[in-house]
């Protein structure tokens, strides 16, 4: 027996992987420790979405092996840029290798080395059959696919993820009802992009939801990234999915760019007039809708011009949340290949699209100064408060709460990024 620390990085996705490591090696009879420094071995489960994150990855691997520490590295930095992978690694595993992680372990315990890290067409898992091991009470992440069907010129992650595979509606209610049972009181669906998922299978995410939503119990349902292109083939039937009371109104649609041009050299395969054609009907249906979106600013060819239509667009849709990325060239894409922006132009105008976006959510969350609204407790935040989030997803930071609990709460105040309240029932 050994005792084992696992770091996750990047998505949802990503870290209920580092959940069924977890139980794998637990059930193996290895100890999971919470503390660094307890630890003989290290997993490092990585993300490689971004150049900045990947070289802070690959120093933080350095570093815990300068340390003495035993470290095994998993996710997507293997499929993307395997040679930032410090060589002493006493394993990689691609994401598709995950349940060989006991493997891995008992390699590294006799000073041995594994390296699997199969090409996505060569290894099939179905993640839905492994156990999992989670440490938080409140939401459980249910991963409902793997993979995508875009090839956007930029990404590098379907390197690693391939191309979709749902998981089959059957297994996913069945670790929705698991969860339930446990006491979770939120579900996260989540995948690469949620928006397609079933369409290898004929069915879709509206009729996932509803098949989620019928199950009994007091849950709440967040709905993980989805990309419009999908969305907008069964808009009307995924709106009434939303409208159940179990489903947070809540959007994540990133649209990248405010340039059809740029959006077509991106391979996004929407315009702009689709993703708003979106964002109008959740809105008219949904007043309190929260739509969070992404922009990437800087990308190969992206003129003054492209820029500016991205500023217009954010100020015209006004969304909740803008997650703003500096475009960074990922290693086998083909926008690497293109001819790139100077840094500091690419830095200038991600800095104005941050302010913009700061002000916009402050407008936003002022508006829900004096409003009663119900709120799930979340937990124990930062500075002693607790933190929760409304039906609509808005964090909010209140003085006292009982986690897992449904409560009636008073916004207070608010800032850009949260609201502050107290509970009133």
């Amino acid at each position: 027996m050994v005792k084992v620390y696992i770091e996750n990085y990047g998505c949802a996705r990503n870290r209920a992987d580092g959940e069924i490591m977890a139980a794998l090696l637990h059930l193996a009879g290895h100890e999971i420790v919470y503390d660094l420094d307890e630890s003989e071995i290290v997993i490092v489960n990585s993300c490689a979405v971004k150049d900045p994150t990947e070289r802070k990855i690959a120093r933080r691997i350095r570093e815990l092996l300068d340390e003495g520490k035993k470290v095994i590295v998993t996710g997507c930095l293997p499929h993307v840029n395997p040679e930032v992978i410090d060589e002493r690694v006493s394993a990689v595993l691609g994401v598709k290798s995950i349940d060989r992680i006991v493997q891995a372990v008992e390699y590294a315990i006799r000073g041995e080395k594994l390296i699997s890290v199969p090409d996505w067409r060569k290894r099939n898992l179905d993640k839905l059959d492994l156990p999992r091991l989670s440490l938080r009470t409140v939401y459980f992440i249910v991963p409902i696919a793997e993979g995508c069907l875009n090839a956007c010129t930029y990404c590098a992650t379907r390197f690693a993820r391939g191309v979709l595979k749902s998981y089959s509606p059957e297994k996913i209610v069945e670790w929705v009802k698991w969860a339930i049972k446990q006491g979770y009181k939120e579900i996260w669906l989540s995948a690469e992009d949620t928006g397609c998922y079933g369409f290898d299978i004929g069915t879709n995410l509206a009729k996932l939801l509803d098949e989620i939503t019928a199950i009994e119990g007091e849950f709440r349902i967040r709905v993980g990234m989805m990309n419009p292109n999908h969305v907008i083939k069964f808009l009307d039937e995924l709106i009434e999915a939303y409208q159940d009371d179990k489903v947070y109104k809540f959007l994540h649609l990133p649209v990248q760019s405010g340039d059809n041009e740029i959006l077509r050299r991106m391979g996004r395969n929407y315009t702009v007039e689709e993703f708003e054609e979106i964002v109008n009907a959740f809105r008219k249906k949904f007043p309190d809708l929260n739509l969070h979106t992404d922009i990437i600013v800087g990308f190969p060819g992206e003129s003054e011009e492209a820029f500016q239509k991205s500023v217009e667009l954010i100020k015209r849709i006004k969304p909740d949340k803008v997650n703003v990325s500096r475009y960074s060239p990922r290693p086998g894409t083909i926008a690497a290949k293109w001819k790139q922006l100077p840094g500091w132009l690419i830095k200038e105008r991600s800095r104005l699209l941050h302010r913009l976006r700061l002000q916009i959510s402050y407008e936003i969350n002022q508006k829900y100064i004096g409003r009663k609204m119900e709120v799930l407790i979340h937990g124990e935040g930062k500075k002693g408060n607790v933190d929760a989030v409304t039906m609509n997803y808005k964090h909010i930071i209140l003085p006292k709460g009982e986690k897992g609990k449904f409560e009636v709460a008073k916004v207070k105040n608010a800032t850009s990024t949260y609201l502050l309240g107290e509970i009133v029932t």
